[in-house]
């Protein structure tokens, strides 16, 4: 007979902060290296400057993301992955690894 498993309530936490809309694509953008907020945007197409604050708000209020104040001449403001958000790279690493393996690239239109 089959048993029915819960859904254990970390893991449904974890899944629902890490697989919010653009979320996965901030880390990523934040794991490569891209850590002003404009690098961050053009890292990631289609996301627009409303969405991007939200989520590296919600980000940082979960503590996956620091945000950093510079001041220099003119203040520069910086991303960084706390610990916690560092240790999501190998599970980022994976989900790329899966989606090569199984999601096919959208088909690109021939110009006629």
């Amino acid at each position: 007979m089959n048993e029915i498993h819960q859904v254990c309530t970390r893991f449904h936490a974890a899944i629902e902060m890490i697989g919010t809309r653009w979320t996965g694509a901030i880390l990523r953008a934040i794991l490569t290296g891209h850590h002003r907020y404009a690098e961050i945007k053009a890292a990631i197409p289609g996301v627009s400057d409303t969405m991007l604050a939200a989520r590296l708000r919600t980000l940082e209020a979960e503590g996956l993301v620091e945000r950093r104040v510079i001041p220099t001449s003119s203040v520069q403001v910086q991303y960084e992955l706390t610990e916690m958000g560092e240790d999501l790279a190998p599970v980022i690493d994976a989900v790329i690894a899966w989606s090569h393996k199984w999601i096919p690239l959208p088909e690109t239109r021939s110009a006629s």
